[in-house]
């Protein structure tokens, strides 16, 4: 339908989107042990009076070495959260530009008998396409036979996102897969 695929390119929505999948997949593991969580003994170290020393409560001081650590790093979440218009505006953006560009392909089906590499390479070399992104519905024969081709994607429906359409030059999609998308990306 024209709305998806034929409706205007918002490309200052693909930087949006982009930084948001990525953020969401960032993980930000990097840990230090504060004094409660230093592995040792908690008994005084020496006694408070009478040393001329400093005051020492324990081993876990960050004052002393293999004590915790003042303010360290800890696990943090990056993700936020994106409008669901800005994400589906979005990713219409991004299969309006492809078919702008003619780099739209869609197939009746795209049906392997069995999982064969050789195959799948076969069908994409006669459709003279590189760099692809195949979107295809539950097709698993597909999914393993192009999972080990250089530059060749598949995704399920469920899985389309911008990223993957703007990364990959060509894509293909099934007539079901169009159904689907156009299902869930219809205005409300």
């Amino acid at each position: 339908s024209d709305e998806i695929f034929g409706g205007p390119v918002k490309e200052h929505l693909f930087h949006e989107v982009v930084r948001w999948q990525l953020a969401c997949r960032r993980r930000g593991n990097a840990s230090a042990k504060e004094r409660s969580e230093v592995v040792g003994s908690r008994r005084k170290l020496f006694r408070q009076k009478g040393t001329g020393r400093a005051r020492r409560g324990s081993a876990q001081s960050p004052l002393l070495k293999g004590g915790g650590v003042v303010f360290g790093p800890k696990p943090r979440d990056f993700s936020y959260t994106l409008p669901a218009k800005v994400r589906k505006a979005a990713l219409r953006s991004a299969l309006a530009r492809r078919f702008e560009e003619t780099k739209l392909v869609v197939l009746d089906a795209f049906e392997l008998p069995e999982i064969k590499t050789r195959r799948a390479v076969d069908i994409l070399q006669g459709l003279n396409l590189k760099d692809v992104l195949i979107i295809d519905e539950g097709n698993e024969n597909l999914s393993l036979s192009t999972r080990n081709i250089h530059k060749v994607k598949y995704l399920p429906v469920e899985g389309l996102n911008v990223m993957d359409i703007l990364r990959h030059e060509n894509l293909v999609i099934t007539q079901r897969a169009v159904a689907a998308v156009e299902g869930r990306l219809k205005k409300s």
